[in-house]
């Protein structure tokens, strides 16, 4: 009979996030996971597999984490859809210009180091993108509903573009782009999408 794991794997993954997070996919080491978690690196194969698989549970997770975040920004009222989306534009910016050491974002990363090599990271990307792009498109919705947004808008194309724009200021935010640039293009952004 297999004992029962004696490890918590949701703080595992947290830390392999992490490890993966900042150094990238090739760069991690099960070493320096296994050291950072206190595990040996058998039990960390055992609970996971291999490093491709440790990677994939925990990008997996982060962005299921991902979308929830942006569901729980954007979902609500009519009323309010306009705010919050607004709100949510403009935190991705805040974030984005908070974050001094330069990570990024694990998706855009993990995305553009292994796409090429690893169809299970591309389908994990393009599921988190559609995700978030049909969050958008809701909320885009919600805002015509109400009278915020041209009601003759497509809410799709509309949130193809910020969904391009946010994930263009966190790809600034690498490149150390200001605070005050990130702010300027996330509130143009908005000043474009067609009023009533």
């Amino acid at each position: 009979m297999a004992r029962p794991r004696s490890f918590d794997e949701d703080e595992v993954l947290r830390v392999a996030t992490d490890q993966f997070w900042a150094t990238g996919y090739a760069a991690a080491r099960v070493d320096d996971i296994a050291a950072a978690t206190g595990l040996g690196k058998g039990s960390l194969y055992g609970a996971f597999g291999d490093k491709r698989h440790l990677f994939l549970r925990a990008f997996d997770v982060h962005c299921a984490g991902l979308v929830e975040g942006v569901r729980r920004a954007l979902d609500g009222p009519d009323a309010s859809a306009f705010e919050r989306l607004r709100a949510h534009v403009l935190a991705v910016a805040d974030a984005t210009a908070s974050d001094v050491s330069l990570r990024g974002c694990l998706l855009a990363k993990g995305t553009a180091e292994l796409s090429g090599q690893d169809p299970a990271v591309v389908a994990t990307a393009r599921r988190t993108f559609a995700a978030i792009d049909e969050l958008i498109a809701s909320c885009v919705a919600g805002a015509q509903r109400a009278g915020d947004i041209d009601p003759d808008a497509d809410p799709a194309r509309l949130a193809g573009l910020l969904l391009a724009v946010l994930r263009g200021i966190e790809a600034l935010g690498k490149a150390d782009t200001s605070p005050d640039s990130l702010r300027t293009i996330a509130e143009t952004a908005l000043a474009v999408l067609p009023r009533p």
